[in-house]
């Protein structure tokens, strides 16, 4: 499934992807640096504890987010990638 911007996804009530460096876990969070605009985001997810500080991911949400900052999601399925060149 190819990602979608914020707003299509909204509309078509398609998921959202987000590529981010895991900077800090909590026990039911992970504050991460999303790749594509250097932002500090909040992930809501129960599987925080399955991973690392430093740790690339992709994570999967229905394109919801607050606008606290930091922004915060509620993840629907999190996947290690590869850091390749990540900026954050």
């Amino acid at each position: 499934m190819e990602p979608v911007c914020n707003e299509c996804a909204q509309e078509r009530r398609e998921p959202v992807t987000m590529n981010a460096r895991i900077l800090r876990v909590n026990c039911c969070d992970l504050l991460v640096c999303d790749l594509c605009g250097c932002q500090e985001v909040l992930v809501h997810t129960d599987e925080a504890c399955c991973f690392y500080p430093g740790e690339c991911v992709c994570i999967q949400y229905s394109g919801a987010m607050t606008m606290s900052l930091p922004p915060q999601i509620s993840a629907d399925c999190i996947k290690r990638i590869p850091c390749r060149g990540c900026r954050c």
